[in-house]
C-alpha cells in the first residue's frame, strides 16, 4: 500500500473555511494574472487541486470568488487611505494618503492589478473608479475646510479632490510596474507637485517628519474569511443577480426570435410583392411584344398587298403595251395588202 503524502493528509484535514480561503487565494492570483474573463473555473479548481464541483459548492462559480477578492482589496485600500486622512495637518494628510496608496501597491500588487483592470459586473462591490470616488469624497471634506481658512471658494473642493486623487492613482498605476524610485520618494514628489505647484517646486522634496517611515496597518484582516452570514448573503445576492441575468437573457432571446420572425415575415411579404411586380412586368412585356408582332405582321401584309398591286399594274401595263404593239402590226399588214 502506497504511503499517503503529507499534502494529501493536509487536503483531507482542510476545513470548509480553510478550503474557501484557499480558493480565494488561488482565484486572486489567477485574476491578477489573467483577469476575470481570462480565468476559468477549471483553472481555479486545478490550481487548488480540487474538482470543479467544490468550487461551485463554496462560491457558485468564479463570480463568487471574484466578488470576495474585489471586496477585500477595496476594503483594505480604503482602510489605509482612511487612516492616512485622519492626520491633523492638511499636508500630512496628503503625504500619508499618497504613501498609503503606494504602500498598498507595494504590499498587495496582485490586488491592485485586479482593481485597476476593467471591473467585471460579477464583483457586485463597485469598481476601482467608485473606490477612487469614495476616497475623493473624503479628500473633498479636507479641502473644503482648507479652502475656507484660506479664503478660497469651498464649492471648488470636489473638483480639486478629483484632481489630487486622480493624479495619485494614475501615478500609482505607473509605479506598479517600474517600482523606482522608492515609495517615500514618489510620495514626496507627488506632494511637491500638488502642494507647491509647478511654479514652486522643491528641487529635493522630502516628506515631513510626521510621515517619514510611516507604515499603516489595515483595519480589515484580509487573511481570514469574512463572517459566514455576510458571505452567505452575498452569495444569495449573487445568485439572485445571476437568475435575473438569465431571465434578462431569456427575454432578450425571446425578443430576438420575435424580431427575427417579424423580419422574416416582412421579407416574405417583400418577396411576394417583388414576385407580383415581376410577373406584372413580364405580362406587360409579353403584351407589348404581341402588339409589336401584330403590327409587324400588319406591316408585312400591307407591304405584300402593295407589292401585288404594283405587280398587277405592271402586268396590266405590259398587256396594254403588247396589245398596242399587236394593233400596230395589224395596221401595217393591212396597209401592205392594199
Amino acid at each position: 500500500m502506497e504511503p499517503v503524502s503529507e499534502s494529501s493528509r493536509s487536503r483531507r484535514r482542510m476545513t470548509g473555511a480553510e478550503r474557501r480561503e484557499q480558493l480565494i487565494q488561488v482565484g486572486r492570483a489567477l485574476f491578477a494574472d489573467k483577469g476575470f474573463d481570462g480565468t476559468s473555473v477549471e483553472e481555479i479548481a486545478a490550481s487548488a487541486k480540487v474538482s470543479k464541483p467544490v468550487v461551485y459548492e463554496h462560491f457558485g462559480g468564479k463570480e463568487g470568488i471574484y466578488a470576495v477578492v474585489i471586496d477585500r482589496e477595496m476594503q483594505r485600500l480604503l482602510s489605509l487611505v482612511t487612516q492616512a486622512l485622519s492626520a491633523s495637518h492638511a499636508r500630512v494628510k496628503l503625504e500619508r494618503a499618497a504613501l498609503a496608496l503606494l504602500q498598498y501597491i507595494e504590499e498587495s500588487s496582485e490586488g491592485f492589478r485586479i482593481l485597476v483592470r476593467d471591473s467585471h459586473a460579477a464583483s457586485g462591490t463597485g469598481t476601482f473608479a467608485s473606490l477612487i470616488s469614495d476616497i475623493a469624497s473624503q479628500v473633498e471634506d479636507v479641502l473644503a475646510d482648507e479652502f475656507k481658512e484660506r479664503g478660497y471658494d469651498p464649492k471648488l473642493a470636489p473638483m480639486y479632490a478629483q484632481m489630487l486623487v486622480g493624479m495619485t492613482a494614475l501615478t500609482g498605476q505607473w509605479w506598479l510596474d517600474v517600482r523606482k524610485p522608492r515609495r517615500e520618494e514618489v510620495a514626496a514628489h507627488l506632494v511637491n507637485l500638488s502642494w507647491n505647484g509647478l511654479t514652486g517646486l522643491d528641487a529635493n522634496p522630502v516628506l515631513t517628519g510626521a510621515t517619514r517611515g510611516l507604515v499603516l496597518s489595515p483595519t480589515v484582516d484580509t487573511r481570514v474569511s469574512r463572517p459566514a452570514e455576510r458571505e452567505s448573503k452575498e452569495q444569495d445576492k449573487l445568485r439572485r443577480e445571476q437568475e435575473k441575468a438569465r431571465e434578462r437573457e431569456q427575454r432578450e432571446r425571446a425578443k430576438q426570435l420575435e424580431r427575427q420572425q417579424r423580419e422574416l415575415e416582412k421579407a416574405k411579404e417583400r418577396e411576394q410583392r417583388e414576385r407580383a411586380k415581376e410577373l406584372e412586368r413580364q405580362m406587360k412585356e409579353q403584351d407589348k411584344l404581341r402588339r409589336e408582332q401584330e403590327k409587324a405582321r400588319e406591316r408585312e401584309q400591307r407591304e405584300r398587298a402593295k407589292e401585288l398591286e404594283r405587280r398587277q399594274r405592271e402586268r396590266t401595263r405590259e398587256l396594254e403595251r403588247l396589245a398596242r404593239e399587236r394593233g400596230k402590226g395589224l395596221d401595217r399588214q393591212h396597209h401592205g395588202e392594199i
